[in-house]
């Protein structure tokens, strides 16, 4: 029992999700399929399904702009333009990258490798200066016997060794220290997509095109079956054109292969379901039409998908900024957000029939939602306004039309 309890103590506990002192490296402890075959990032992204849905979670999370807010003391949060962090966030990471191309890479990594990294660039006071984002394969995180987590960063023959306070970590599922690689434990189902891939490419490449069956009447010897092989081997070859005469009553017989059978479309149709489901994609959002079109049923699935995916990792994302490039400072006056208004842009109609509740209730004045829709502000049109029909009824008689001549605003 102590040689046992010795052993558990030695390869820990709980497989990937265990904690432990050392290298962090969040991989299967065992194989579902013990034979299915490794793919890494780039055979992976070689599968359609895959690079669709890494691209629509990457490129719609980096669509999203990041604001910087400084907390007032009666609650009101205002744009802090003018902070260097917001630069930072907003429009600048680095001297290389657009936003947008830094946050996809960041989405990029953590999606595949279950861990996106970013070198931060401080000042003398610990404010951050710039954003690099690095490979996931090129980093390796360790906890020290003390509890202190380091970054290992191999660029070349070099390594840089960096403190927890100088990485943004956007972490996936996993322990809480590091996200489990998502490859790793998708392997079976990337073996399967990659095998049913290859197996397509083949008929086609055949000219889709199935074997066949010679048939003689009589027996023949080595030679003469090499020779009848040599000479009529283009009856199961699609990409050979030419008139083939059989000789002494041979017949030949083509083996049958139906079109689902040819093209794979069943397993292929599955697959793509499959992957969908481990990168929480809904599958018509890759162009998939198994389950519903365009147009149809659209407007729920999106939203189904921003509230139990996109939000979820937003708030991953933003709380990971908070904790990791800002310092306690920033912390207790400034707040980061993602803007996901534009991702829940609603139709002309929709929007009409929305701005027209909030300016009746005096939610929003006619201003404002010009400036929503992209249209200079009036002067006349930033006031608060509401229904007459609304007002209490110490207020009745006492309604007069306001000089825009709207006749919805309450004298004062």
């Amino acid at each position: 029992m102590k040689l046992l309890k010795s052993f558990r103590s030695i390869w820990g506990r709980g497989g990937a999700l265990a904690d432990k002192i050392g290298l962090q490296d969040a991989l299967p402890g065992s194989s579902l399929v013990p034979d299915a075959s490794h793919v890494n990032v780039d055979g992976a992204l070689q599968v359609s399904t895959v690079w669709a849905c890494v691209d629509r979670r990457a490129s719609t999370v980096a669509s999203l702009p990041c604001f910087v807010y400084r907390q007032m003391p009666n609650g009101e949060k205002v744009l802090a333009r003018t902070e260097r962090l917001y630069q930072l966030l907003h429009d600048s990471p680095n001297n290389r990258m657009t936003p947008f191309e830094f946050w996809r890479a960041l989405m990029m990594n953590h999606d595949l490798r279950g861990n996106g990294y970013a070198r931060i660039d401080r000042d003398n006071n610990g404010e951050a200066l710039a954003l690099w984002p690095m490979p996931a394969d090129q980093v390796e995180q360790k906890i020290l016997q003390d509890g202190t987590v380091v970054y290992e960063y191999t660029l070349g023959a070099n390594v840089a060794v960096l403190a927890a306070e100088n990485v943004l970590h956007l972490k996936n599922l996993g322990n809480g220290t590091i996200g489990l690689r998502k490859l790793e434990f998708m392997r079976p189902t990337l073996d399967e997509a990659a095998k049913a891939q290859t197996d397509a490419s083949k008929i086609f490449g055949a000219g889709g095109k199935p074997t066949g069956v010679l048939m003689v009447d009589k027996v023949l010897n080595d030679a003469q079956r090499a020779a009848v092989r040599r000479n009529f081997e283009g009856l199961g070859e699609g990409n050979v054109n030419r008139l083939h005469v059989l000789e002494a009553n041979m017949k030949y017989q083509q083996v049958t292969m139906s079109p689902a059978e040819q093209q794979l479309l069943e397993t292929r149709r599955y697959g793509v379901e499959e992957l969908c489901r481990w990168f929480d994609v809904p599958p018509v959002l890759v162009h998939h039409a198994n389950v519903t079109a365009w147009g149809s049923g659209i407007a729920e699935i999106r939203e189904g998908w921003y509230i139990f995916s996109l939000a979820p990792l937003m708030v991953s994302l933003a709380q990971a900024i908070r904790r990791c490039v800002l310092t306690s400072r920033q912390r207790a006056a400034l707040t980061v957000e993602f803007s996901l208004d534009a991702l829940l842009r609603a139709s002309p109609k929709d929007r009409a029939e929305i701005y027209a509740k909030h300016v009746q209730n005096g939610i929003q004045s006619r201003s404002e939602v010009r400036q929503l829709e992209g249209l200079p502000p009036r002067p006349e049109a930033d006031v608060l306004t509401a229904q007459s029909n609304l007002v209490p009824l110490s207020m009745l008689g006492r309604v007069r039309p306001a000089s825009g001549g709207n006749g919805d605003n309450i004298a004062q």
